[in-house]
C-alpha cells in the first residue's frame, strides 16, 4: 500500500465529501477509500448520498453498521418523533460517543488495509457545539488509536479551522464547489434539498450565501 493513501469518513454531506476532495488532491483518487456509518440516525438518505457519491468519484466504500449504540443512548438525531433543540450548551442532536466510535472502526479499518492516514471533516470554528469536534478531542484520539494499536495513524482535519463560508470556499478551491452543492446531503430531516430550518440546514445556508456573497454570485 501506498503511503499516500487515505481513508475517509464519510456521510455524504458537505463536509464530509469537502474532506473527500481534499483527499483526492492530496493522494490521488487510485488511493483514496471510504468508510460510512449506520447507527440509526433519521437522516438515513445520507448513507444513499454517501454511496452514490463514491460510487460516482470511482472510489472505493465500505459500510459498517452500529446500529447497536441505539440500545444504550438517546438522543433527537437517531429518534425522529424527537423535536430538534438545544439542550443546554449541547444540542439534542448529539450523540454520546459517535465520533469515538467513528475513529475507532475506521482506524480498524485502516490498519487493515495498511492504511495510517485517516481525514474527518469535524470542525470546532463553525459547529453546533459537539464536544467530540473540538481539536483536543482529535488529537487524544490520535494518539490513543496509536497507543491501543501501535501503529502510526495520522488523523487529519481540513475543516477544523474554517467557517461554514471557508469551507465552502475550499470547495471551490478544489474544483468541487458545484458539485458538492448538487450532490450532498446535510438536512438533519432526512428532507432532499434540505428543511431549511434544522441546525445542519441553517450552518450550510448561511455559509452558502456569505460565500456567494463575497464571491460574487
Amino acid at each position: 500500500m501506498s503511503p499516500n493513501t487515505a481513508l475517509v469518513i464519510f456521510s455524504g454531506g458537505q463536509d464530509s465529501t469537502t474532506c473527500l476532495f481534499q483527499a483526492i488532491a492530496d493522494c490521488g483518487a487510485g488511493n483514496v477509500q471510504t468508510i460510512s456509518f449506520q447507527y440509526g440516525q433519521r437522516h438515513a438518505v445520507e448513507l444513499q448520498r454517501a454511496a452514490w457519491i463514491a460510487q460516482d468519484l470511482g472510489v472505493p466504500h465500505t459500510v459498517l453498521d452500529l446500529s447497536a449504540i441505539g440500545n444504550i443512548t438517546h438522543n433527537a438525531l437517531m429518534d425522529s418523533s424527537a423535536p430538534i433543540q438545544q439542550a443546554g450548551n449541547t444540542p439534542n442532536t448529539f450523540v454520546d460517543g459517535r465520533n469515538a466510535l467513528f475513529l475507532l472502526y475506521a482506524a480498524i479499518h485502516a490498519k487493515a488495509q495498511g492504511i495510517h492516514r485517516i481525514y474527518t471533516g469535524v470542525c470546532e470554528t463553525d459547529f453546533s457545539g459537539y464536544p467530540d469536534c473540538r481539536d483536543v478531542f482529535i488529537k487524544s484520539m490520535n494518539v490513543t488509536l496509536n497507543l491501543a494499536m501501535d501503529y502510526p495513524f495520522d488523523i487529519r482535519t481540513p475543516l477544523m479551522w474554517l467557517t461554514k463560508k471557508q469551507t465552502w470556499a475550499l470547495a471551490d478551491q478544489l474544483g468541487a464547489f458545484d458539485y458538492i452543492r448538487a450532490h450532498t446531503h446535510t438536512c438533519y430531516m432526512g428532507v432532499a434539498g434540505g428543511c431549511h430550518q434544522c441546525p445542519a440546514c441553517i450552518l450550510r445556508e448561511r455559509g452558502l450565501r456569505e460565500y456567494l456573497a463575497e464571491r460574487g454570485g
